[in-house]
């Protein structure tokens, strides 16, 4: 056996008798004490490098026999076998993990399909004015393409290889180029389709539709956080991120560009002043028109935006279908004929004047006009639903207030689109636009309700076959490492969650969440504190543990006591989608900061790296806090959607 074994299993022995020496005596030892013991070694021998899956099921097999043998010596061994099939079976019977290889397949396709040197160098270019755009494009091209994969190792390395290097050729310093790669390659697990809120959804029973709702803008607000850092820090302090040269900045135009920028630089004037006359000799006529195609994109989405917030606001209210309606006017004719009798008893109650000497409108006069109002009604009955479409709702002053500021962005825009931007912007047409449309094609699916998330899982699937053949992309060999990683990954999840049903059960069953539900009522915490609680300790667990041993393993402990305290699971989850983020940050465990490391160049030290991260966790705090502090971050799309 190698040294290192016989070390950590020494570790390991240690810890146990110091834990055993902490707790009570045998005599006075329940078996919710051997839960606290377990739990305690499950988190010693992961520290140690054990595997987390198998040591998930082999300390909850090993802990659950004990306490059936301890009961039924004749039986332990069967009841614990089917303790463990029948966990087995509930974690291969949960169709929300169905969509985990679908979204990781679809990760590993739409990273073998090369788009992220191409959104890079488009990025930069597109923010080459900001301080520190080397770093901003970092983060931008680091979360779209987090989004449409979501695996933190993947987008870490290919960034450590892209952009890191750029920026340190740029003069950069070493600690912002590493946090801007490792704090952009972890929004991943954040932002949506993300395999931590599926993991988290199927732990704590939530609609993972919802999670995925709730997670979109405090996902997009720390993205905007880190951006705001590093431009702020470049402003202030140059040197740390010195501005392009112009050599960098500088984009070659076509041909045609050069010949219509004679006539003007303007994208719009040239290309227009170019359909006429003479001077377009030199540029064949397809080109121009499919130039000013282009051009016109951006007007042309901001009308079909605005146009159908136009339908939307002003649309009629819903009209009963006209055989409801003869239905219900039968009806009330009916019942009215029966109340028309006694109308001089009906009349006799309004005798009694009123003041000025006028009298009441008769009861029944009231009464009677009904029927005759159904009948008019009725007898305009097929063009009342022609009235009701034509009679659309008066618009709001805000659209109107919003629609001359889209406007007036759009002059502005058109007013400096340069033949310059059009290049930089095509380049964004041929690869951040397409992520875009992915991402927003598979969450809006879900969001909106159109398809679950196994449905629209399988979607982006297809989604980045299509998106790899369009980029030549798509051979055998690519289709075969896809599969085989997103095989191996997908065994690694389920495996985890199977390990961590079995330590649940056995945790359970030893009576473990019970002492620790007592200990917590006992210190009779208010939701607040309790909040504050469960969110310190999950950011101190994240130091030296991942994320996923953290959702598998404490996440069941933590979530039986949010009904005590009255706490939206939903909102729950959101805050600790969002502190884990230091998960992949934290030094010793920090997963990024060893991805970079492995890419990076000699000389850039581990030290550096986690110096490098340390002012991002900082920035997971106060979005922490803010998140908090203003719930409707994460719940207003939620509730927006889900409202009925």
């Amino acid at each position: 056996m190698k040294k290192e074994v016989w070390f950590g299993l020494s570790i390991m022995a240690v810890v146990v008798m110091i834990v055993f020496a902490v707790m009570p005596a045998p005599s006075q030892m329940t078996n919710g004490h051997l839960g606290l013991l377990m739990l305690a070694m499950i988190v010693i021998a992961i520290m140690l490098g054990f595997p987390t899956a198998f040591t998930l099921m082999g300390m909850g097999t090993m802990f659950t026999f004990m306490f059936y043998m301890s009961a039924n010596p004749s039986t332990a061994l069967a009841r614990t076998l089917d303790l463990m099939v029948q966990r087995a079976y509930a974690v291969m019977n949960n169709d929300v993990l169905i969509s985990v290889p679908l979204f990781v397949f679809m990760g590993y396709l739409v990273e073998r399909a090369n788009l992220i040197e191409k959104l890079f160098k488009s990025l930069h270019l597109a923010t080459s004015r900001i301080p520190g755009s080397l770093a901003v494009a970092t983060v931008v091209t680091c979360a779209v393409f987090a989004t449409a994969t979501g695996i933190i190792g993947a987008v870490v390395t290919l960034m450590g290889l892209l952009a890191f290097p750029a920026m340190l050729k740029a003069g950069y310093n070493i600690r912002l180029a590493a946090g801007a790669v490792t704090a952009g390659g972890t929004l991943g697990i954040l932002i949506p389709p993300s395999v931590l809120l599926i993991l988290y959804g199927a732990t704590a029973g939530v609609s993972v539709v919802q999670l995925y709702a709730g997670a979109f803008f405090p996902g997009i607000m720390l993205a905007s956080l880190y951006v705001c850092w590093i431009i702020i820090n470049a402003k202030l302090r140059p040197g740390i991120a010195p501005p392009l040269s112009e050599k960098d900045q500088r984009v070659d135009l076509p041909r045609f560009a050069e010949i219509i920028s004679r006539i003007s630089s303007n994208a719009m004037a040239g290309l227009i002043t170019a359909l006429k006359g003479k001077r377009n000799a030199d540029v064949p006529l397809r080109t121009l028109v499919n130039h000013l195609v282009i051009v016109l994109l951006p007007a042309l989405a901001a009308a079909l935006f605005m146009g159908s917030i136009y339908l939307t606001l002003t649309a009629p209210d819903y009209v009963v279908p006209s055989e409801l309606q003869e239905m219900g006017f039968a009806a009330q004719e009916e019942k009215t004929e029966g109340l028309e009798e006694p109308e001089e008893e009906a009349s006799g109650l309004q005798e009694p004047p009123v003041e000025g000497g006028q009298e009441t409108p008769a009861a029944a006069g009231a009464v009677t006009e009904i029927p005759k109002a159904s009948a008019a009604a009725e007898a305009d009955q097929p063009n009342a639903a022609e009235v009701a479409e034509g009679e659309r709702k008066p618009v709001p002053t805000a659209y109107w207030v919003t629609l001359g500021i889209v406007a007036a962005g759009l002059a502005v825009f058109y007013a400096i689109f340069t033949f310059v931007r059009l290049e930089i912007f095509k380049m964004l047409l041929t690869s951040f636009f397409p992520l875009a449309l992915l991402i927003l094609g598979v969450l809006g699916s879900i969001v909106v309700g159109l398809a679950t998330p196994t449905e629209a899982a399988a979607m982006g699937s297809f989604g980045g076959f299509v998106l790899a053949a369009a980029y030549r992309q798509l051979t055998f060999g690519r289709i075969k490492e896809s599969v085989f990683l997103c095989a191996k990954t997908s065994a690694m999840v389920c495996w985890l969650f199977v390990g961590s049903s079995i330590f649940a059960a056995a945790f359970a069953l030893l009576g473990g969440q019970e002492i620790i539900n007592a200990w917590v009522k006992s210190l009779d915490m208010t939701p607040v504190q309790f909040m504050l609680l469960a969110q310190v300790i999950i950011f101190l667990l994240g130091w030296p543990l991942e994320w996923t041993e953290i959702i598998v393993i404490f996440m069941p402990i933590f979530i039986p006591l949010l009904s005590y305290f009255n706490i939206d699971p939903l909102f729950f989850g959101l805050l600790v989608a969002l502190n884990l983020q230091t998960a992949f940050l934290s030094p010793p465990v920090a997963m990024a900061a060893f991805y970079l490391k492995g890419v990076a160049p000699p000389h850039v030290s581990l030290n550096q790296i986690f110096m490098g991260m340390m002012p991002y966790m900082a920035i997971q705090v106060l979005a922490l806090f803010l998140l908090y502090m203003f719930p409707q971050i994460g719940l207003w799309l939620p509730s927006l959607v889900y409202q009925g």
